[in-house]
């Protein structure tokens, strides 16, 4: 049976139609996620370390830099929330993705903390940009083309994103190039990627299209999820942050950050597809308390002990379940919000946001006191576990059709 198409007309002057494949504007969105969170975020924590060795950056201001990029990230989660026009929200997410590529060029123009932390900010928009707008934009295209309304496929592109961060990081470091060059490396993949992500890009849906949206999750049920996403932000912000300086930390580890940041990325890539099908089998909110525990998993194990075989099993497990925590989450509120999944999606990713501001800034600050990620790591697996006694709340209110 052949691929749906659909028409789109660019946003630019160009009155020729183009025909977009489903497929097309999946690999436009991972494009996109590669793009601003994957470079504009996630090159940051690779690079950590050695920013911290030749530029003189500190476990706390290396917190506050990751805290200055999630309340970008914050800003641009309050204006995907505010936006209603399908067509502003196509535009702004086109110019999400140039910022991405610009707040990672400012990174080398100089050891300044002023400069990097405009960077960091503008990054944290794209990101939003990307995970919100983009999100909202490829599960309306599915939904309107017919296919299955996931978003598996789309959030591969964080997997690879870390991928891409891990290996450029890895491979550079190897031709001896000091911090300042590592960034610049990562600015020219981006420029491939902002091509295609503007060629594919999800295109705006039509008015009538968000009209039809009729139906949204209860007031109850929104506020439970909206305390459950929290603690999914400090689970994943704590490790996405600093999982290579805690791995660099450890003395018999040294030299081994890389490949944990590696092994993230490599387990994310595909658990989108074992999530969306765990999910299928056993229902979402159960596969969100199975991600949960898995996590928590993740963070003791590190915490526990020192060695190599827990470092790399914590990243095993931590890739393997912030993807599904992340995908299974947005895709499902986006689904009970068929009008505007974007901006449901950005009201939920305010409280990720706020957890993303607290959490890299306590933690800095707690391995600065104390030399070490320990009490980060045992608070963390607290919050984890706070999230899944509110996910079990949220599955009595849906067995007793409250949701």
């Amino acid at each position: 049976m052949e691929e749906p198409r659909i028409n789109v007309t660019p946003s630019s002057s160009a009155s020729q139609k183009r025909l977009l494949h489903p497929w097309q504007v999946s690999a436009g969105g991972i494009a996109g996620l590669i793009l601003s969170i994957g470079l504009a975020r996630f090159a940051y924590t690779p690079l950590l370390p050695l920013m911290q060795q030749q530029a003189g950056l500190g476990d706390a201001m290396g917190g506050t830099l990751a805290a200055v990029n999630y309340a970008g990230y914050m800003s641009g989660a309050l204006l995907a929330a505010w936006i209603d026009d399908p067509r502003w929200r196509a535009r702004l997410y086109f110019w999400g993705m140039l910022l991405g590529l610009v707040a990672t060029a400012l990174m080398p123009l100089a050891p300044n903390l002023a400069l990097w932390a405009l960077s960091r900010y503008l990054g944290g928009l794209s990101g939003a940009a990307g995970m919100l707008l983009g999100s909202g934009l490829v599960l309306g295209f599915l939904m309107r083309s017919g296919k299955r309304p996931e978003l598996g496929v789309h959030f591969m592109g964080l997997g690879l994103g870390i991928v891409v961060s891990a290996v450029g990081a890895m491979a550079m470091d190897r031709m001896g190039l000091d911090w300042a060059c590592h960034w610049w490396g990562f600015v020219a993949v981006g420029v491939p990627l902002l091509a295609i992500t503007w060629w594919w890009r999800p295109p705006a849906p039509p008015p009538a299209t968000t009209a039809l949206g009729a139906g949204a999750p209860s007031a109850t049920w929104m506020r439970w999820m909206l305390a459950c996403y929290f603690c999914a932000g400090w689970g994943f912000v704590i490790s996405a942050t600093f999982t290579v300086a805690i791995v660099e930390r450890q003395p018999l580890l040294k030299g081994q950050g890389p490949w944990a940041w590696l092994l993230v990325g490599l387990a994310a890539t595909p658990a989108v597809f074992l999530w969306d099908r765990v999910a299928r089998r056993i229902g979402d909110l159960n596969a969100l308390l199975a991600a949960f525990a898995l996590q928590i998993a993740s963070v003791v194990l590190p915490a526990l002990s020192g060695s190599l075989a827990a470092a790399l099993t914590g990243a095993l497990l931590y890739g393997a379940t912030f993807i599904g925590l992340v995908s299974l989450t947005l895709a499902l509120v986006g689904r009970r919000s068929p009008g505007n999944p974007g901006k449901a999606m950005a009201r939920l990713t305010l409280s990720y946001g706020v957890a993303q501001i607290s959490a890299p800034a306590l933690a800095g600050a707690m391995a600065q006191a104390s030399g070490n990620y320990q009490a980060a790591l045992w608070i963390t697996a607290l919050v984890l576990t706070v999230g899944m006694g509110i996910l079990l709340r949220l599955r009595g209110l849906e067995r007793r059709g409250e949701a």
